[in-house]
């Protein structure tokens, strides 16, 4: 269990940084395209499309490490009503037997949707760029998988009582200002 927790944890810490450095390519991306646009009156034809790919990137490459680091929106109005077991137990097999099959299924899909992509040469049909998608829907399968592993690390930790909702650090800390 610790092997893979610590493997599954490294691997979303890892994509945690990969999409912090997503959000300066973003900015730098959208930086050039106003300076070149609004400068030099010269838009460039990739702006619009490494936007929603940069976006979207950022999004899932940063899913597992807010789960791990409690970083998400949590409502549990009812569930704090309920003793601590109760809640780690709800809260582990909610992970467990719902979210994590229900990403391990998008991964799935967005897996196989890339390999086709991939061996298709597939690109961007409306766009005048015309980019190859399939490095960004290699993307959204390696964030959705590092999600789905962290939901079965998460459910884990609730379930053998290592973990207690709602005593992140930044809750926490939150509270007390």
């Amino acid at each position: 269990m610790i092997p893979f927790q610590t493997l599954c944890e490294r691997f979303s810490k890892a994509l945690g940084f990969l999409g912090r450095m997503a959000i300066f390519s973003l900015i730098v991306a959208m930086l050039y395209e106003v300076v070149a646009r609004y400068a030099f009156g010269a838009p460039t034809l990739w702006a619009f499309d490494i936007s929603y790919m940069l976006n979207g990137s950022i999004f899932l490459l940063g899913a597992a490490y807010s789960l791990q680091e409690d970083a998400h929106v949590r409502i549990d109005f009812l569930s704090q009503r309920f003793p601590l077991r109760i809640q780690q137990l709800l809260n582990g097999a909610v992970y467990l037997l719902v979210m994590a099959p229900i990403t391990f299924a998008f991964t799935w899909v967005a897996a196989t949707k890339a390999l086709k992509a991939f061996s298709t040469g597939e690109v961007e049909s409306v766009s005048p760029w015309a980019p190859l998608v399939w490095p960004f829907y290699g993307v959204i399968a390696l964030g959705l998988i590092a999600f789905a592993l962290q939901f079965v690390v998460e459910a884990l930790k609730y379930l053998s009582g290592q973990k207690q909702p709602g005593t992140a650090e930044s809750e926490i800390t939150e509270l007390e200002i």
